[in-house]
């Protein structure tokens, strides 16, 4: 099938269920355009920050399109290209942007609380502090797998039969470290030159693309060689400056910088597509066991995550982008639209993909990072582009990616730690309980943990990291059906999604479980890769548990429209 067809039926459909499924959920749900949002009420420059509604949308889609939509769709693809396809779709409509678009909701609609404190507040205490640890050891997986990802982009060395030699892309791989480095600099450079001269509209967007262009000429000139652990200890530098400087200073320049690169690589994908309009040489369907990944459900709904249903965004939802939300209307186009977005990315990963594979249906070699990478690299190589710059753009591209992810579950995981062990009055409490609760302190014991788990590597931490992040999704979802409830909104469309989460991600965490356990039995295990997975395996399962029963509890026993709604609200 030609996969141009393919990318403009998804586009279609996505583009559809936006208009009609995501404006049905805000009218619905009520949207007050003349409210004073969090990020009015409480602006301190720092973390609750008034933003145009593109700017948050560009941190939204920046943020949650990791590495995710790629990889996952990528992976999962041994299945066949039409299942994916299929829960890409559908997951991404009716599972994913109402997810992301809720969690956003009722986080605004509660003075911008993250999702521990409004868990606290419909569920419970225990269920708050609960939740927050599961956020938490989420967060060292992330951090983990995506950090892994980028340092081995950048890697500029590969190892044969024990010996280390530089590789055949040390030069594209090494510019786009520096690229990356770069853009932190630039970045700050647009944040305070944006924030002092109050650029907006075609002023900011002129800007902003200047800097982008200037870090990937500059980059591309001086290319950095390093291995990967060189690289890893780099990440882990930046990812502390992101998750503890003022948010206007990093995070949202460089995700308006990250979202004009995604533009550019999305433009050259499609348009790519649309001139050489390859085949799908993947096979539509394979079966529904495969030897390396196993039975189709649940493994298929685990490893595409990012691109259908992610707890992960929900996350990024309320923990950051509802702080700077300045108007509620860009609630829709911020949390449905960033989602459905993330899901045509997905289809282009998908259809790279099946470009790239053999006419016999055999796939391009590689890592998924890999085959998109190159397989975009090609379309712009076929515009006139120089090869070096289409390799170091995309390379680029693909490490912004995680990169991006990078900066805000960093953050997050910071403020869930603060969270767990803050109490009303600070200013009083203990001396241990302030140390702890210090941003820096904070950042630092998540980063340690998210680095101790990059020794596993991120190819044993993504079923453990798909399996947590869709139970995460249920949880959020429990959440938003107790607060539509006793706010007497509509809830009716969260109970499909919730149910069908809950099975996937039982069954995926019990079959993960039951074959570390017998990895171990047979001898072949260590505690560093299957012993660590285990421990996390295990934790994951008994607190999911205990916050899914209280959460039921707290559903069944709230009444119907014992809180009072916003004038908008629509029962």
């Amino acid at each position: 099938m030609n996969t141009l067809v393919i990318v403009l039926i998804s586009a279609i459909c996505l583009a559809s269920a936006y208009v009609l499924y995501g404006r049905f959920l805000a009218k619905k749900w009520g949207i007050d355009p003349k409210a004073k949002t969090p990020a009015v009420v409480h602006a301190d420059g720092q973390d609750y920050v008034p933003t145009d509604g593109w700017t948050v949308f560009s941190h939204q889609f920046s943020s949650i399109a990791g590495a995710g939509p790629v990889t996952g769709a990528i992976q999962a693809a041994v299945f066949g290209w039409v299942p994916v396809l299929l829960w890409i779709l559908i997951g991404g409509v009716f599972f994913g942007a109402v997810t992301d678009f809720g969690a956003l909701y009722v986080s605004v609609k509660n003075d911008g609380k993250s999702m521990g404190l409004l868990i606290e507040k419909y569920i419970g205490r225990l269920g708050r502090k609960l939740f927050l640890v599961f956020c938490w050891l989420f967060t060292w997986l992330v951090i983990a797998a995506f950090a892994d990802m980028v340092a081995g982009t950048f890697n500029a060395y590969q190892t044969v039969d024990g010996v280390t030699s530089l590789s055949e892309a040390a030069k594209t791989n090494g510019a786009a470290g520096t690229i990356s480095l770069l853009f932190i600099v630039f970045a700050m450079l647009f944040g305070v030159l944006q924030t002092r001269l109050h650029f907006t509209g075609w002023k900011e967007t002129v800007l902003g693309l200047a800097c982008t262009v200037a870090a990937l000429a500059l980059g591309m000139m001086a290319p950095i060689t390093a291995g990967k652990e060189a690289w890893t200890y780099i990440t882990f530098i930046y990812i502390f400056f992101a998750a503890v400087l003022p948010m206007w200073l990093l995070k949202q320049p460089r995700d308006i910088m990250t979202t004009y690169m995604f533009i550019g690589m999305i433009a050259g994908a499609v348009l790519g597509l649309f001139v050489a309009h390859p085949s799908m040489n993947l096979p539509m369907y394979t079966g529904f066991h495969n030897e390396k990944l196993g039975d189709m459900f649940p493994i298929l709904f685990v490893t595409v995550a990012c691109g259908a249903v992610s707890g992960f965004h929900s996350l990024v939802s309320s923990g950051t982008s509802s702080k700077t939300v300045a108007n509620e209307k860009d609630m829709l186009k911020v949390g449905y639209g960033a989602m459905v977005l993330e899901s045509l990315l997905a289809v282009l990963a998908l259809c790279v993909a099946g470009a790239a594979a053999g006419a016999d249906g055999t796939p391009a070699a590689g890592t998924p990072f890999q085959i998109f990478s190159s397989g975009v690299a090609g379309f712009f190589q076929m515009f006139g582009v120089p090869m070096y710059i289409a390799q170091c753009f995309m390379t680029m591209c693909v490490s912004a990616l995680a990169l991006t992810s990078l900066d805000a579950v960093a953050r997050i995981g910071r403020m869930s730690l603060q969270e767990l062990f803050s109490v009303d009055d600070m200013e009083h409490a203990e001396g241990w309980r302030k140390f702890i609760c210090n941003k820096y302190v904070s950042t630092l014991l998540t980063l340690f943990f998210g680095f101790v788990l990059t020794r596993i590597g991120y190819s044993n931490i993504w079923p453990l990291f798909g399996s947590a992040n869709q139970l995460l999704s249920a949880l959020v979802l429990v959440t938003l059906c107790v607060f539509m409830k006793v706010t007497g909104r509509s809830n009716k469309m969260l109970f499909p999604p919730l149910a069908i989460m809950l099975c996937v991600t039982t069954t995926a965490l019990v079959q993960r479980t039951k074959a570390l356990v017998t990895a171990f039995a047979s001898g072949s295990a260590t505690f560093m890769v299957e012993g660590l997975q285990l421990i996390i395996a295990i934790l994951l399962m008994l607190l999911g548990l205990i916050i899914v029963v209280n959460s039921l509890r707290a559903y069944f026993t709230s009444r119907h429209n014992s809180e009072k709604t916003a004038p908008a609200a629509a029962s």
